[in-house]
């Protein structure tokens, strides 16, 4: 099977991604998607099949998709089109977004169901993502062509690789399929953290930006964690006999 597929090894990482991310219970049913730029200019990306449930996408399940192709919408399993419109659009307009992973997973979408959407660097993993978001205040609904275009509008700073999707969830972008999980691991947790304290309705204990950008740049620069959780992932996959590499 692998002979007859371009890109197995990436395809094997995405599936682990789709398989652990609907484990964790942050995936929205048949919705939601991940992409994976497969070309230099980012234009050509593997993406699930339309509504097909996160913990059965397997590695030859993944479809290809050319965001320059209208036709692409026509194919077998062709993504739905919003879709097409939020990963096109971000894949044409935001070449260093290789991977895009979206999802509505809970604690990050309180976040953005908030007033303020803003994550204080309250504790370690809030300060991961201090200065590295954007916040999307102009939800236009459904994530047509039109919407998705200026969406990817607002990750043209390559610091900033998540965007807190205002009225929506949230979208993660990075080089990897690893690199971008881990980000979006990492920010459901901190947004859990940040929801729980705020429960309390105690005082928060948040940090100085100095301390909090210093430990934002000691968490990018820590190596191959990112590699490592996915592997990691992955081997626990392998133990248990899982499909995903099918």
């Amino acid at each position: 099977m692998t002979s007859n597929m371009d890109h197995w090894q990436e395809r094997v990482d995405l599936a682990a991604a789709f398989r652990w991310t609907a484990r964790l219970n942050m995936h929205e049913g048949v919705a939601n998607h991940f992409s994976l730029a497969i070309n230099e200019d980012g234009t050509r990306f593997l993406m699930n099949p339309n509504q097909m449930h996160f913990s059965r996408v397997k590695a030859s399940d993944l479809i290809v998709v050319d965001a320059n192709d209208p036709d692409t919408l026509s194919g077998p399993n062709a993504p739905d089109p919003t879709a097409w419109g939020l990963h096109g659009g971000l894949h044409r307009h935001c070449a260093h977004a290789r991977c895009a992973m979206h999802v509505h997973s809970v604690h990050a979408t309180v976040l953005a169901s908030l007033a303020d959407s803003r994550l204080p660097p309250i504790d370690q993993n809030c300060a991961t993502f201090f200065n590295r978001y954007v916040i999307d205040d102009s939800y236009g609904g459904l994530a047509f062509e039109d919407e998705g275009v200026r969406c990817a509008s607002l990750l043209t700073d390559p610091k900033k690789k998540v965007m807190i999707m205002g009225n929506h969830g949230i979208m993660i972008i990075g080089e990897t399929v690893a690199e971008t999980f881990n980000r979006l691991y990492y920010f459901e947790r901190a947004a859990e953290t940040y929801i729980r304290a705020l429960q309390t309705g105690k005082p928060l204990r948040v940090l100085s930006d100095e301390i909090a950008e210093k430990t934002a740049h000691e968490l990018e620069t820590y190596p191959e964690q990112d590699a490592r959780h996915l592997n990691e992932l992955k081997a626990i996959l392998d133990e248990e006999g899982s499909n995903y590499a099918g």
